[in-house]
């Protein structure tokens, strides 16, 4: 397979034909910040928070690192004030949705990020789809999986199968960058274990 040579921080890194911008600045040992990464599964480019400039032949375009392509001559910056600046809207944004979550947190130290600038949307959740994937990809279950579009747009697990496969397995728990599905796994449970129709009536 050829190699590709590319300039990333202004730093000359060889990659190899088919790598991305992100793969390429990992083996070079730069520092890209990810959310809904993670090197067992397809790139999905949801978050937005990779997003490098890639200049190429004097024109530069922002770009999502997990999934732009390397190329010959390609020039990345990782680190600018546009880049900065976009990452920080990003999340401000994502802190409107998980205000508490540690990997947020943390990215908001170093961008600088406000996480009261948008009014709460207390989903939780992120969008990230690392769960989903993992367990669609990895675990090839789909026991866990997107409902409703847009806004309203939320993970669930799939009572029937979530019943017969989770209990045991767990293994997208440890990717949620927000801790938001072990709070949807649980409730998934209680609802399996305490149906409507075993409820106590009130006053019981």
């Amino acid at each position: 397979m050829s190699q590709i040579l590319l300039q990333i921080d202004g730093k000359d890194v060889g990659a190899r034909e088919g790598m991305t911008i992100l793969e390429a600045a990992q083996s070079a040992g730069i520092s890209i910040p990810t959310l809904c990464h993670h090197e067992k599964l397809e790139p999905y480019g949801a978050c937005r928070i990779c997003t490098v400039e890639a200049e190429v032949g004097g024109r530069t375009n922002l770009v999502a690192a997990c999934l732009y392509p390397v190329e010959k001559n390609l020039i990345v910056r990782t680190k600018s004030e546009k880049v900065d600046r976009i990452r920080k809207m990003i999340l401000e944004l994502l802190l409107a949705h998980a205000p508490d979550a540690f990997d947020l947190q943390d990215l908001a130290k170093e961008y600088g990020a406000d996480r009261n600038r948008f009014e709460k949307e207390a989903s939780f959740c992120i969008h990230c789809g690392l769960c989903v994937r993992y367990c669609a990809e990895v675990k090839k279950k789909n026991a866990v999986g997107f409902v409703d579009r847009g806004t309203r747009r939320e993970i669930s697990f799939i009572p029937e199968i979530a019943s017969r496969e989770c209990w045991n397995c767990k293994g997208c728990f440890p990717l949620c960058p927000t801790e938001a599905l072990q709070a949807a796994f649980f409730l998934t449970k209680a609802l399996i274990s305490f149906p409507p129709s075993s409820e106590p009536e009130s006053g019981e």
